[in-house]
């Protein structure tokens, strides 16, 4: 098997994935989806000048004085008539500041004597918001690709939209292969152990904007490997395990009986090097992931999410920073290296420490990680304090 780099796997994987089509939805059930229009408003914001404060709205020209009370404008309540020379307005914040009126005195530097109010001077434009002071009727909001967050969507609600178009969500199935493995709460018996990499991989790509479901997991037949992707209603299957080429992995033979063709075969990378992509003779996707967990959440990182974000139409780029690391490291393999790491603040800047064992096994590691440290092939040995490329998980 030709062993590819993990740029150009990804760079396979992506060029066989489109945006699926857009859809409708209120407003509220937009938040994680990407929007498949852009989103342009239709008035000004606010749409006239707005007070800034509580307090007097009147004529800068008539500071410091007393001036008569005219009458009040609330938020949602505005003062019908234009301002007349020695006259003052109550005014609310948010509320329409009057015709005629340039300026607000806030309420503690006033002094109301009956129907006079006594105000000090006031420059124009004080505490008044301008009218579009937020934005202007025909500005472009937000635009086709962006994934909604509460204050996008506030945006959105600010500009009149109930409703916004955003892609559908790519269906993905997990499948966990192996004698080996069972669900919790079944006993697992004296050689067999819990399933950790499915349930942890179906909660990531929900979060990535996938709709994602784990079928049962599936024994070491073929038959029973080829039914179970058989029977899979998706966009993408995902399976987890079975991915090499041992006795027991069968689950590139399975996809050959369903019609697969290979776009990746393996990849260069440690670890995951089994991982592989293609297509089902019926069109679906399949990604098989290794089955160590560590290993599948790591090529989950590299591979299945920007997958996903190319289905939702969202950007794929993979947005590593530099850190500097705080330990020595030894030169690399053959086989690029994403382990990992501690991503922390230091003297100022970001530092990185990989963890001491990187068996790929090992779920504690994984769970205390917040970084992946990656080292291309043949990386000479580093010394602490020197930049190295890494990549920020999204940890709580």
């Amino acid at each position: 098997m030709k062993l590819l780099p993990v740029d150009e796997a990804r760079a396979r994987m992506l060029a066989r994935i489109t945006p699926l089509p857009g859809e409708t939805v209120p407003l509220a059930r937009a938040i994680g989806r990407v929007l498949a229009e852009d989103v342009t408003a239709v008035r000004d914001q606010p749409p006239f000048r707005a007070s800034a404060m509580d307090g007097w709205a009147l004529r800068a020209a008539d500071t410091p004085g007393r001036l008569r009370i005219a009458g009040e404008s609330a938020a949602g309540h505005g003062y019908d008539g234009t301002l007349g020379v020695g006259e003052a307005v109550r005014i609310f914040t948010g509320a329409a500041v009057p015709q005629g009126a340039d300026t607000v005195v806030i309420q503690e530097n006033a002094r109301r004597d009956g129907e006079v109010v006594e105000v000090p001077a006031s420059p124009p434009d004080a505490n008044v918001r301008p009218a579009a002071g937020d934005f202007g009727a025909g500005q472009p909001l937000l635009a086709r690709g962006v994934r909604m967050d509460p204050w996008r969507l506030s945006l959105a609600a600010s500009a009149g939209r109930a409703e916004v178009r955003v892609h559908a969500r790519p269906r993905v199935v997990f499948f966990s292969t192996g004698e080996e493995i069972v669900e919790a709460p079944q006993a697992p018996g004296p050689f067999q152990i819990y399933d950790s990499g499915a349930p942890a991989l179906k909660a990531m790509a929900e979060g990535w904007g996938a709709a994602a479901c784990k079928a049962r997991p599936v024994r070491d037949r073929l038959e029973a490997v080829v039914e179970a992707l058989r029977g899979a209603d998706a966009d993408l299957l995902v399976t987890v395990g079975g991915a090499s080429v041992g006795d027991h992995d069968l689950v590139r033979a399975a996809g050959e009986a369903l019609g697969l063709t290979l776009d990746v075969a393996s990849v260069n990378v440690r670890p995951g090097k089994p991982t592989f992509f293609g297509v089902l003779g019926d069109g679906r996707r399949i990604l098989g992931l290794p089955g160590n967990p560590a290993s599948a959440f790591v090529c989950a990182e590299l591979f299945l999410k920007p997958i996903l974000a190319a289905y939702t139409g969202a950007p794929t780029g993979f947005p590593t920073i530099q850190a500097k690391t705080a330990t020595p490291l030894s030169a690399n393999g053959p086989r690029e290296h994403w382990m990992r790491a501690r991503l922390s603040t230091a003297d100022g800047g970001l530092s990185v420490e990989p963890y001491r064992d990187q068996d790929s096994s090992l779920v504690t590691v994984f769970a205390a990680a917040n970084a992946l440290l990656r080292r291309p092939p043949g990386a000479p040995t580093a010394a602490p304090g020197e930049l190295v490329e890494v990549l920020p998980l999204a940890r709580a």
